[in-house]
């Protein structure tokens, strides 16, 4: 089975070259000026596109990749709230296994039901083990899923969930502290599960600066991910693009 994706993306752990994503929520983007933020994303050479919420309530997903397709060549992968947000159109999904929790149904149940769509869809599934860490107060994805985030200084429980989704086959590791966090995962707790698992590792929530984006990639996060952080300052996306470019040419 064919995974570009993936393998792309384990490729470039093994050169030890990072990788940004921009979290993309149809709730909040306008149409209207999204072409002028997609040249902005291009210009910056931003790796990947990650498309999806906890909650979403306007069905323009599909109209939101035809335009990403239109304007630039980066993969777009889906990110998921639930069984119902499958858009075949994109390139991958983030099959995520909410590990951090205990409600089998963001553990398993979603997935029973998304199973014979996501056959039928042709897209690359990507498995990962989601794994929620307190950010400072409660974000929508804790609410809506009904489970408690790993605690902000609880690296050790952090670093057991990530391998025990390790051994249970997930293909990567994804901490997240959230839409809206008031702080990002502890450098600590990423260079911690970094050194415990050989899977590449996705970070997000809270980092909106280019220092708190360099100190998560010195940690050992092998991507990156900005999404609310830019809605209020535009300038921070070519900032935190600066400061990826600026890591990889270091260990270059």
């Amino acid at each position: 089975m064919s995974r570009p994706i993936l393998d792309k993306i384990v490729s470039n752990k093994q050169l030890q070259k990072k990788s940004l994503a921009v979290l993309l929520d149809p709730d909040k983007v306008e149409l209207n000026s999204f072409e002028t933020f997609l040249y902005a994303c291009a210009e910056n050479r931003v790796d990947y596109f990650l498309v999806g919420g906890s909650l979403i309530t306007k069905n323009i997903m599909g109209e939101m990749i035809v335009v990403i397709r239109q304007k630039t060549n980066i993969p777009v992968i889906i990110f998921p709230g639930n069984s119902l947000h499958i858009e075949p159109t994109a390139d991958a999904i983030l099959l995520l296994s909410l590990i951090s929790g205990r409600n089998p149904d963001y553990l398993i149940g979603q997935h029973v039901i998304a199973a014979p769509l996501l056959k039928q869809s042709g897209l690359e599934i990507l498995s990962t083990g989601y794994m929620l860490i307190d950010s400072g107060r409660q974000t929508t994805v804790s609410y809506i899923s009904n489970t408690t985030p790993i605690p902000h200084d609880k690296a050790d429980i952090a670093v057991c969930t990530a391998m025990a989704g390790e051994m249970l086959g997930q293909k990567l590791i994804y901490l997240d502290g959230g839409s809206g966090a008031m702080y990002p995962v502890s450098p600590k707790m990423i260079e911690k599960v970094s050194k415990n698992v050989s899977l590449p590792l996705i970070v997000g929530g809270g980092i909106n600066s280019p220092e708190k984006a360099t100190a998560a990639l010195e940690a050992g996060a092998d991507i990156i991910v900005i999404g609310n952080a830019f809605e209020k300052n535009p300038a921070l996306l070519s900032e935190i693009a600066e400061a990826v470019q600026t890591f990889n040419l270091s260990i270059a």
